[in-house]
């Protein structure tokens, strides 16, 4: 009986620990839109540098390359902020399983884990947000 309880309890950190790791799913899907995002954008900068003629300034060239810039720069920060944000849930987990397996009060280092990450994913967010606004704000529909 007394391996059966053993058994129980261990099965029951297993899914405190896993739960999340959902969030890290739907992370992990934002990672994936935000490289794809990067990867457009160095395209569109290849592209653009490579019609660059040396000693002429197409003054719309230039103009596009360095909303571009911004927007890699934007994307980076957003990528960075997602990818510390997903290391500081892997953290969460650890401390869950630890803290439950060693009978360890883990209370404020969850706390403190979960909040930082949660700060990191709403920074990473808006960042991403400013990035599209500004990738929006270049579209001109009426063109011919």
């Amino acid at each position: 009986m007394q391996e059966e309880s053993g058994i129980t309890a261990i099965a029951h950190i297993i899914q405190l620990s896993v739960a999340p790791v959902f969030l890290l799913t739907g992370i992990g899907t934002l990672l994936s839109v935000m490289t794809n995002r990067l990867g457009r954008v160095v395209d569109r900068t290849r592209v653009l540098k490579g019609m660059v003629v040396p000693g002429h300034v197409n003054p719309s060239t230039e103009t596009e390359l360095s909303i571009l810039s911004r927007r890699a720069r934007l994307v980076s920060i957003a990528i960075t902020l997602c990818t510390i944000t997903a290391l500081l849930i892997c953290g969460v987990i650890a401390i869950l399983f630890l803290g439950n397996t060693l009978k360890v009060d883990i209370h404020g280092s969850v706390v403190l884990l979960f909040i930082s990450a949660m700060a990191t994913l709403f920074g990473g967010l808006v960042t991403f947000l400013i990035e599209v606004l500004t990738a929006a704000g270049r579209l001109n529909f009426d063109a011919d």
